[in-house]
């Protein structure tokens, strides 16, 4: 019983359903105003945001004071690890091959999402007027002025990533690199301790989060879209247990084994609906499950901009929804062309403002045959199908860098039955 009471997995699990209950029967203390507005600002190259509500401050706070470790923690450990790697050629492999494999299982992704969305038809029988919409103006207005070098500009955890290269690249040649190392190796050991004592604050962001989504939607008013909801998780799980499975299994690793040990990572993802919360916690679970520093330092921050899995299949399955719920018959020219529109935003989604929504208003302008006015309609349950977005894209990122480590011959089997021991 005592170490039920010490387990963070517990107290999550405890959080998100205590915040489902007051989300549900207490609304208004849920959006209970405390303060005038909300409080956004930008600091250490993270865009920070609190609400106004009791539940969106309580989630706010953690996520925002979580996202202050991302940068910093992406920073060292590149650069500690290419410091320590000293080949260049193998840091320059690992990342084309990183950006192949992002290219190769999105696009995947992209097709289960819409073979799902034609098989089962989600959007069949959806009467418009039942369902909540809103105001899609900010999405659609934005839609137009994405443009690479603005992602490149907005995105600054990929900004970070390319000064760690260039930085490790040239003190790999210094002579002085090991007085570096253990200045960095000693800064790392108190980051990772800030970090470990803000992550026992992750019950009061699920409970937050949960509470805020439940109380703000409500659970009854999504039921015009529950068959979009059931049919976006369902093929989710078929790609996570499927093809992420698979993908595991070419080095003899299983997917159930992988889950069980990032179980925490995926409660504080599935109670704040936000992937950025668990990155740092994943990146050094990852170390210890065997992955090289250099490895996860490459691949997971690369991945969170370009090997959003969850993020694609969503995208590609609204697209069909919203074709299926005007009636609008698409022909096959017409879906591969949509397959390839969404090969190209859907890279940008984690960089631009208003994420998947501006990116989905931006594929329905490209293919000019879906109205762009059905986003409307995906407004009020977007929040719920968030998580499952998050959670893929976070499981997706996790067995890319397991992956591609383990190709490189940079992954330790020992390190990893120790520490899925350690979980068990």
């Amino acid at each position: 019983m005592k170490r039920l009471f010490t387990n963070l997995t517990f107290w999550v699990l405890t959080a998100i359903t205590l915040g489902i209950l007051l989300g549900h029967f207490a609304p208004e203390i849920a959006l209970y105003p405390i303060l005038d507005e909300p409080l956004k600002g930008h600091f250490m190259g993270q865009e920070l945001s609190i609400g106004s509500t009791v539940s969106e401050f309580l989630s706010g706070i953690f996520i925002s004071t979580v996202k202050l470790f991302i940068n910093p923690i992406i920073f060292i450990t590149i650069t500690l690890g290419i410091i320590s790697m000293g080949d260049l050629k193998k840091v320059g492999k690992v990342g084309a091959k990183a950006l192949i494999y992002f290219e190769v299982v999105t696009t995947f992704a992209l097709i289960i999402g819409v073979a799902l969305a034609q098989l089962l038809r989600p959007g069949d029988g959806v009467v418009t007027n039942q369902v909540k919409g809103g105001d899609i103006s900010k999405y659609t207005n934005t839609a137009t002025d994405f443009s690479w070098w603005k992602f490149f500009g907005d995105n600054v955890t990929l900004q970070v990533l390319l000064v760690a290269l260039i930085l490790g690249s040239l003190l790999s040649n210094y002579s002085g690199r090991e007085r570096v190392v253990k200045v960095l190796a000693f800064v790392s050991k108190y980051v990772f301790w800030g970090l470990h004592k803000v992550m026992l604050l992750a019950p009061v962001g699920a409970f937050g989060g949960m509470a805020y989504t439940i109380s703000k939607y409500g659970i009854h008013t999504l039921l015009p879209l529950g068959k979009l909801m059931l049919t976006v998780y369902l093929t989710m799980a078929c790609f996570v247990f499927g093809v992420l499975g698979l993908i595991l299994r070419t080095y003899k690793l299983s997917i159930w084994q992988f889950l069980k040990y990032i179980k925490e990572e995926l409660l504080i993802v599935l109670g704040t609906s936000s992937s950025e919360a668990a990155l740092p916690s994943i990146m050094e679970k990852l170390e210890r499950m065997g992955c090289s520093k250099p490895v996860v330092g490459l691949v997971v921050p690369a991945g969170y901009s370009f090997n959003l899995d969850g993020t694609t299949i969503y995208l590609s399955m609204a697209t069909i929804f919203l074709a299926q719920v005007f009636h609008v018959h698409l022909s096959w020219e017409q879906i591969l062309t949509i397959i390839g529109i969404l090969m190209v935003t859907s890279k940008g989604a984690a960089g631009v403002t208003g994420s998947g929504f501006v990116v989905l208003a931006s594929t329905l302008t490209a293919v000019k045959v879906i109205p762009v006015e059905g986003l409307a309609l995906l407004l009020g349950v977007d929040r719920f199908m968030s998580e499952a977005r998050a959670i893929t894209n976070i499981i997706g990122n996790g067995v890319a860098t397991v992956w591609i480590a383990n190709n490189e011959k940079e992954f330790d089997r020992l390190k990893m039955e120790a520490a899925m021991k350690t979980e068990s």
